[in-house]
Order: C-alpha cells, then sequence, then structure tokens
C-alpha cells in the first residue's frame, strides 16, 4: 500500500510522492502534451499554407531559395557567392546549386574573380532584373495572403515575433 496515493480525477493520474515527484512531474507532462500547442508544429502548418500559396502564385517556376537569391541580389547587388548563400541563409552547397539554376535560366550573371579562384561573384542580369523585380511584387501579394487572418496589429506582432527567433 503506497501512503500519498494521489488519484486526479481530471487526467486519471496516480502519484505516490505527492507534488514535487519528478515522476509525478514527468508523468503529468506527457499527458497534457499536445501537438498542436507545439512552436514547430503551429510553424509547420503555417509554413505548408505559405509554401502553397507560394508554389500556386510565384512567377517563373522560382522556388523559395531561387527567389530569395534574386530579391536579395536586388537588394544588395553583385556580392560573392559565399556571402550571398550567408544573406540567404543557405550553405555553400545549396547557394552553388540555385546559382547555376538560375544562370543556367539567364537570370543571373557569374564571374571567378581573377585573385582568389575559390570567389565567384554573382550579379543579376538585364532579364534577371526584370524577373526580380516583377516576382517581389508577387511576394508582397503572398505574404499578403499568407497573413489574410490577422489584423494590422497581429500582422506586425507575428513578424515581430518571428524575427526574434531567428
Amino acid at each position: 500500500m503506497v501512503a500519498m496515493t494521489d488519484v486526479r480525477e481530471s487526467d486519471g493520474l496516480m502519484s505516490a510522492g505527492g507534488p514535487d515527484d519528478p515522476a509525478d512531474a514527468k508523468a503529468l507532462a506527457i499527458e497534457t502534451y499536445r501537438l498542436d500547442q507545439q512552436v514547430g508544429f503551429l510553424m509547420r502548418v503555417a509554413n505548408q499554407r505559405h509554401t502553397a500559396l507560394f508554389a500556386a502564385r510565384m512567377i517563373e517556376n522560382l522556388t523559395p531559395p531561387q527567389f530569395a537569391t534574386l530579391a536579395k541580389l536586388r537588394e544588395v547587388g553583385p556580392c560573392s557567392q559565399n556571402r550571398l548563400g550567408r544573406l540567404v541563409y543557405l550553405d555553400a552547397a545549396t547557394i552553388k546549386g540555385v546559382v547555376d539554376r538560375l544562370r543556367a535560366r539567364g537570370f543571373v550573371l557569374t564571374a571567378d574573380d581573377p585573385l582568389d579562384r575559390r570567389r565567384r561573384a554573382v550579379g543579376l542580369s538585364e532579364r534577371g532584373r526584370a524577373v526580380a523585380d516583377e516576382a517581389i511584387l508577387v511576394a508582397r501579394e503572398i505574404t499578403e495572403a499568407t497573413l489574410e487572418p490577422l489584423d494590422e496589429a497581429e500582422r506586425a506582432e507575428a513578424l515581430r515575433l518571428l524575427r526574434k527567433l531567428g
């Protein structure tokens, strides 16, 4: 017989050690866990919504990394491929593939640095600048559609909190 048995009517958990018992706290944490209240799950659901809108509306079949690359080049101008990857949060192998695909489509121009053959400069072509300009306008519409359920104050707060998490 256990001296301090406590049955919680709401969840049916039994505790032999009282409210400070680590086993009790662990059991309670497990029993009260709800997937639809977890940040990772909620962010994935929101991202799926945004990704579906992006895929349906973005021009030129641009992928999110391709769009980010064009938009960042439009913002900062020509730069090294390494720096560009850091600016759009892509690793070296991924940004190389993105740049290669954009170059094949005529959206970016690349040049090797004559002083450092490991360094590659990337910039928008004339066509790439036009595509970037149009894509940026579409991206604004996608953002608007993504945030449509929120009022203006909620939108500002959501963006502020996402920046803080990043």
